[in-house]
């Protein structure tokens, strides 16, 4: 017994030590990427960008959409979603390996900004420091605002208003809601998702996105089925 307590022990050290490592890793690199370039003069590029898109500019219920989908606790959380993050290392361990990130909205931003995309330990933790940062900084709505200015719509289209242009052939705040809640779907996965090129796969993700504004309460489920069935509402 003794010895399976020292094993135990020495297990428990280990990883609390490995944890010690990443996360100071994490924080180097966080701090790192603020050096090289700030918050504020990120910002001011984004918001430079050709079609920048604005909230106001956009129908509610596609912003509903993108929330109910990405972060249904966007507007609770202060960055980072600790019940995502929680759900998503219990299957992580499980698959042996990063399948779920548990990113908040917030935490999306900070990668689409600053890191890349690759799925290491060491950029989530980074990834969270900078999310926690840049809610310090920033409103709730300047967050959601930079996000979808800075988020992949596929086909080459980097903004809301590029993504309408492009697969509607109408400016955002013209959009449906099948429209809405068709493109609050790609980002997930472009290449995937975009309707012209997956018309099939695009409505699937659709579906999915109806289902979680069923479940936090943003459509009922006779307006969803109404939002699905019908191309031109």
């Amino acid at each position: 017994m003794k010895i399976i307590k020292k094993v135990i022990i020495i297990m428990l050290l280990a990883i609390i030590t490995a944890g010690f490592i990443v996360a100071s890793y994490g924080y180097y690199m966080y701090k790192e990427a603020l050096k090289e370039v700030t918050l504020e003069a990120k910002i001011e590029k984004i918001l430079s960008t050709e079609n920048y898109t604005k909230l106001e500019e956009m129908p509610d219920i596609y912003k509903d959409a993108v929330i109910a989908v990405e972060d249904h606790r966007f507007y609770k959380h202060h960055g980072v979603d600790y019940i995502s993050i929680g759900r998503a290392i219990v299957n992580d361990i499980k698959a042996m390996k990063l399948v779920e990130g548990g990113s908040t909205i917030t935490q999306q931003l900070a990668k689409n900004i600053y890191f890349t995309q690759d799925k290491k330990f060491t950029r989530k933790i980074s990834e969270v420091f900078m999310a926690r940062y840049i809610e310090e900084n920033c409103s709730k709505e300047q967050i959601l605002e930079l996000y979808l200015n800075t988020s992949y719509f596929g086909n080459g289209y980097y903004t809301v208003k590029d993504a309408c242009r492009g697969y509607f052939d109408k400016e955002p705040i013209n959009m449906t809601s099948y429209e809405s809640t068709l493109l609050a779907g790609i980002p997930n996965a472009p290449s995937v998702y975009a309707p012209n090129k997956n018309p099939l796969l695009a409505r699937q993700r659709q579906r999915q996105v109806l289902s979680r504004m069923v479940k936090y309460k943003y459509l009922t489920q006779e307006e969803a089925d109404d939002i699905f069935t019908d191309k031109t509402e």
